[in-house]
């Protein structure tokens, strides 16, 4: 009966050493994710350990190198850009306030100073890397097709066009050091969005740009 007593008494403290891990483990990641926006993929992993509030050692006890935190951090970014992406779809009951609610929530993830740097620190052909990657295309894809079919987006653009504008406008100017840059951004975009609406009152010169075209890219 002790051995019992004892390990049902244990039983809690364990969950609770489990939780405590998991919240220092996103705390590290979103700490990372902030830092490499600033710094770049090279950040000095003290920063990191600093901004998540943690020790050098347990941030070492969660990443044993670079390569793995900056490894999850792309995880990380890509699995909340599907998220929102499939959030608005689900909870937005207009095709374009949808597409527009993805778009400014992408922006304040920061993917354009994020998606370049993480694209050259990752490996694609990873496998826990591949299956977010489909999937955050899937639900970008499914926002785009949906603003399309409803009229309210013109015909002669596609989902590349909307994430080189995404990555170029939340971009933050080379040596500006901008304070309040975010203000432009959320501008800006809206200039861009306000562009895509249909009827088009221009014509687009060249193609409709793809994700597929994107990948050739690199």
């Amino acid at each position: 009966m002790a051995l019992d007593i004892t390990t049902t008494a244990a039983r809690p403290r364990a969950a609770r050493l489990r939780a405590d891990a998991t919240r220092n483990r996103e705390r590290i990641v979103n700490a990372a994710r902030e830092a490499i926006v600033e710094f770049g993929p090279d950040v000095p992993l003290d920063e990191v350990a600093r901004r998540a509030g943690v020790g050098n050692a347990t941030l070492y006890r969660h990443f044993t190198d670079r390569t793995e935190l900056v490894r999850q951090v792309a995880l990380s970014v890509m699995a909340r850009t599907a998220r929102s992406a499939e959030d608005a779809l689900a909870e937005e009951p207009d095709a374009f306030s949808a597409l527009q609610r993805f778009a400014f929530e992408a922006a304040d993830e920061r993917i354009g100073a994020l998606c370049p740097m993480l694209s050259t620190a990752f490996d694609r052909s990873d496998p826990a890397v591949e299956p977010e990657a489909r999937r955050m295309e899937r639900a970008i894809t499914a926002i785009m097709d949906r603003a399309q079919c409803s009229g309210q987006v013109r015909g002669d653009i596609a989902v590349g066009d909307l994430m080189v504008a995404l990555t170029q406008l939340t971009r933050p100017l080379p040596g500006s050091g901008c304070a309040g840059f975010d203000r432009f951004v959320r501008r800006h975009l809206q200039l861009f969005l306000d562009g895509l609406r249909a009827p088009a009152r221009s014509r687009l010169e060249g193609t409709a740009a793809t994700l597929e075209d994107l990948q050739g890219c690199h």
